[in-house]
């Protein structure tokens, strides 16, 4: 599939975004299940258990997912930055001097 390079880097962009997600989610105890125990007489105890809608294998899936499609788009931008040739003007490549502080390598 052809596609813009304009295109590309925004695809690179969202799946970018994606894997910022999906890191967090990664970081957070969001998939953890957690149970707590409370007794309430001496023969009977109150469980809750907290259970993820998503579990790990799912998150790191997706995550895989977004990460290997990240590099597959970042280096086909990477090639056409490497193989494209644009014209600018001298100055622009200049490296900045500040004309407030004076150059002491005179």
């Amino acid at each position: 599939m052809q596609i813009a390079l304009a295109e590309a880097l925004l695809k690179r962009k969202e799946l970018g975004f994606k894997l910022g997600q999906l890191q967090q989610i990664k970081n957070s105890e969001i998939i953890e299940t957690k149970f707590e125990r409370r007794s309430i007489s001496d023969s009977v105890d109150d469980i809750t258990a907290k259970v993820p809608k998503i579990s790990m294998t799912q998150l790191t899936h997706a995550f895989d997912w977004h990460a290997k499609h990240l590099r597959k788009i970042d280096a086909v931008i990477q090639k056409a930055n490497w193989n494209t040739i644009v014209e600018v003007d001298d100055e622009t490549m200049q490296t900045y001097v500040d004309p407030y502080v004076e150059d002491k390598k005179r």
